[in-house]
């Protein structure tokens, strides 16, 4: 082996040595600071990219603050629109009832009217036929004719002492 031999191990000693030197000022001079600059750009460019990401996380916090916000607001404002509409809704119901009941008592006041002139045409009814049947009693016990004055009054008596006694 020829690197082993002793004659040509300084030249190859001196050599070695040169190309070491020349390729580690080649890197220091050339390689790493490119390096070193692409390192630093994109460190750059990551912190650029978190800054972004946080002021995008901060915004979405605050979009979704104000998304809350506003479901809550909308929330209660649909609960303010149910209440109202369950008033509106109860007073329409009161009021219907209302008439209804003013309807009621005004059929009930026409029923009473008509069942009170019912009362009074049947009553006067009852009073001309228990005037005939009196008359017709008294003439048939008496045998002889009553006047229907003296019958009227009598009946007209009776009815108030009934009367009097509901």
């Amino acid at each position: 082996m020829p690197q082993f031999w002793m004659e040509d191990f300084a030249p190859q000693m001196v050599w070695l040595v040169i190309s070491f030197i020349a390729l580690y000022l080649l890197m220091a001079r050339v390689a790493l600071p490119r390096v070193a600059d692409v390192l630093e750009t994109r460190h750059g460019r990551i912190a650029d990219d978190l800054d972004q990401a946080a002021q995008l996380k901060s915004q979405a916090e605050t979009v979704i603050a104000e998304y809350e916000a506003a479901l809550a607001k909308a929330r209660g404002d649909a609960q303010a629109t149910i209440a109202q509409a369950g008033l509106e809704a109860t007073a329409a119901a009161d009021k219907r009832n209302a008439e209804i009941a003013e309807a009621l008592a005004a059929e009930a006041a026409a029923a009473a009217a008509r069942i009170d002139a019912a009362k009074t045409e049947a009553l006067a009814e009852l009073r001309g036929v228990a005037t005939e049947l009196a008359q017709a009693a008294a003439e048939r016990l008496l045998g002889a004719e009553v006047a229907a004055g003296d019958v009227e009054q009598a009946v007209d008596a009776a009815i108030q002492d009934n009367a009097g006694r509901s």
